[in-house]
This record gives structure tokens, C-alpha cells and sequence, in this order.
């Protein structure tokens, strides 16, 4: 395969794991780095990031890496929280003939679904069209464990009454943010953004319409639930100490009702502690993505992602890293499909080419 030149925006936790893969593959070339905050502008990323010089130089300036011509923007920007900067920075390079592989904007892991504005879906459809090139969305959860695996699995049936697809996950040691999105360490009184349904929905749900157009049935409504559990003890975590009285584990679930049933189920189970909510679902190991099938036959499948180098580093990270290397993987498959929106149901198997070495 061609060695492929991209652009990585974003040095958060994601985007530095990515670049030190990307330092040593055969497939891929680092060409520029860009960075939202201007205090880390200026600087070798490798330097930056504490893997050594590099001779990549991070910038804020679009245009200069625009100007590098690269083959793809790897884009681990911030949450959907932050739409605008997001669609400023990725429609820019679809508007200079650049494909984008991202993991930022989650609705648009299915770009079609009815709850997302049009003022996050048509910037990048007229980017997309004026710069031929295409935009595609992808990660973990949403993404490969709540789209392609249980996607797979359903062609072994010939019946499905159910599938749900669950995160199963101990935030202890997880540093990424889950305060004001989930509520993690708050009172129970308090409000997180993802408890709003129409928030939750559009922001983790986008794979549930995603699921039910491929299999070829359209839903009745889109449902949400959300619980909350309270420890009663002090809690250490990665962050600091969750106190006792404040929540420690949420769980929730968004569902696709076709006939009058919940027969797309997309759930999250988020704990401090694996004694945490004891009564929630939990896998047969810790830490895992879990997809059950109810139908003919029934089918369950656990997924774990685990660091093994030694660093000592939780599986939440481990995701973290396989989020952005979905992305990094299917760049030379994006650089082969029409200009448009991509999602999992246009990419062929993305199989890691160059990952064996």
C-alpha cells in the first residue's frame, strides 16, 4: 500500500497516543500537528509529547497544514461541546479537497439521524461536495463496539428480537472528562448534560438508527433511561477522591422501540470501583464491551482492550487508544470512496494494514 501522509489535530489523551504509533508505522507519515491552545503551538510534538525530536513543528494555523497536502486530517478534537471549532477545522480541509477521519463529533457516526441540527450536518455536506472529499466519524463507543460488532453478529441470525450493545467500563483511573457530561463525583441532585434524553440521544445514539436502517426496518421512537448510584464511602480515582454522598456509577441506556418493544439497546455501565453498583450488569472479566443477541440463535460476545506494555495504564485508556486507531486505520479506505459522508455501512473491512511487522 502507498504510505499515506496525514495530519493529526488534537495532542489531548487520543491524539499523543496516536502520533507515537503513527512515529513508528510503515503505512503512515506524521506531516503536521495542529493544536487548539497556542501555549503548545510553536513546538517539536515529539518534544512536546516526550517521545523525542521529531521535526514536526505543532501550529493553530489551519491554513499551514492545509498547505502540506496531506492525504487525510486524523482529527481528535474536542467533544461535540465544542461543534463550532470542530466543524471550522475539519470543513476547512474537505473545502481543500482533503479527506477527514475523525473521532470528535459522535452524532456523526450516522450523520442521518433525525435529532441532529442542520447546523452540524450541512457545513460538512457543502465542505464534502465543493472540495470532493469525505468525512467519516468513527470510535469505540459510538462506534466499532455498538456498531460493527453487533452489525456483525446479526448476519449469523436468521431472527432478532433483540440486540443490545453495553459499555462496561471502571473509570478509576480514567482521566478524561465525566463530571459535568455524566455526573460522575456530583451530588445526585445534580444534573448532567447526558441525562437531558434529547442530549443523550444525539450525542451517543447514533448508532441506533444506524442499526436499524441496515436492518432495513424503521423505528417508532428513540428512548432513553438514566440511573444514578450513590457511594457511600470516600472513593480515590485518577482525579482525586470522589466523597461519600456523591455519585459514583451512573448507568444508562438508549432504546430503539420498533412494534411496541425496545429492540436496539445501546447501554453504559460507568463505575468508580468494580464493587460499585453491585446489582448493575457487569462481564464475565472486567472492563469489557459486552453485545447480547435474543433470537435465533442467540449470540453473546465481550470484547476487552487492555495496554500490555507494561505501563500499568487502565483499559479505559486502552479504548482511548483503539478509539483513534480506528480512525488512523481507515484512511487509505476513506481516500478510496466518493466524496460525501462515510460511515461504518460504506467502509470495506478495514483490517490494519502494516499493523503485523
Amino acid at each position: 500500500m502507498t504510505r499515506k501522509r496525514v495530519v493529526v489535530w488534537g495532542t489531548g489523551v487520543v491524539g499523543s497516543m496516536v502520533i507515537a504509533e503513527i512515529l513508528d508505522h510503515p503505512v503512515f507519515e506524521l506531516v503536521g500537528v495542529g493544536v487548539t491552545r497556542s501555549s503548545r503551538a510553536g513546538q517539536d510534538v515529539g518534544t512536546l509529547l516526550g517521545l523525542g525530536e521529531t521535526g514536526v513543528v505543532t501550529t493553530t494555523s489551519v491554513d499551514e497544514l492545509i498547505a502540506l497536502r496531506p492525504d487525510a486530517l486524523v482529527h481528535y478534537g474536542p467533544t461535540a461541546q465544542y461543534a463550532d471549532e470542530n466543524i471550522r477545522v475539519i470543513s476547512a480541509f474537505l473545502r481543500a479537497g482533503i479527506d477527514v477521519c475523525s473521532t470528535a463529533m459522535t452524532p456523526w457516526v450516522w450523520p442521518g439521524m433525525k435529532q441532529l441540527p442542520d447546523n452540524w450536518r450541512d457545513p460538512i455536506t457543502e465542505a464534502c461536495a465543493d472540495g470532493g472529499a469525505s468525512c467519516f466519524t468513527t470510535g469505540i463507543d459510538p462506534g466499532f463496539a455498538n456498531d460493527l460488532f453487533p452489525l456483525t453478529l446479526m448476519g449469523l441470525c436468521g431472527r432478532v428480537d433483540s440486540v443490545r450493545a453495553s459499555e462496561l467500563l471502571d473509570y478509576t483511573d480514567y482521566e478524561g472528562d465525566y463530571e459535568d457530561e455524566m455526573g460522575i463525583g456530583r451530588p445526585p441532585a445534580y444534573t448532567p448534560l447526558l441525562e437531558i434524553p434529547d442530549l443523550l440521544i444525539m450525542a451517543w445514539g447514533a448508532t441506533v438508527p444506524m442499526i436499524a436502517h441496515a436492518a432495513g426496518i424503521e423505528l417508532d421512537d428513540i428512548t432513553t433511561t438514566w440511573e444514578k448510584w450513590v457511594t457511600p464511602t470516600d472513593r480515590k480515582t485518577a482525579k482525586g477522591v470522589i466523597e461519600a454522598g456523591n455519585v459514583a456509577a451512573i448507568r444508562f441506556t438508549i432504546n430503539g422501540v420498533y412494534g411496541g418493544r425496545e429492540v436496539i439497546t445501546l447501554e453504559h455501565v460507568n463505575r468508580i470501583g468494580l464493587d460499585a453498583a453491585p446489582d448493575w450488569p457487569a462481564g464475565s472479566a472486567d472492563d469489557v464491551y459486552r453485545v447480547d443477541i435474543t433470537g435465533s440463535p442467540s449470540i453473546s460476545q465481550e470484547t476487552a482492550f487492555r495496554l500490555t506494555d507494561g505501563s500499568g495504564r487502565a483499559p479505559a485508556v486502552a479504548g482511548c487508544l483503539a478509539t483513534g486507531l480506528r480512525a488512523l486505520n481507515a484512511v487509505p479506505y476513506v481516500n478510496d470512496l466518493p466524496a460525501g459522508w462515510v460511515t461504518a455501512l460504506d467502509l470495506p473491512l478495514v483490517p490494519g494494514v502494516g499493523t503485523i511487522r
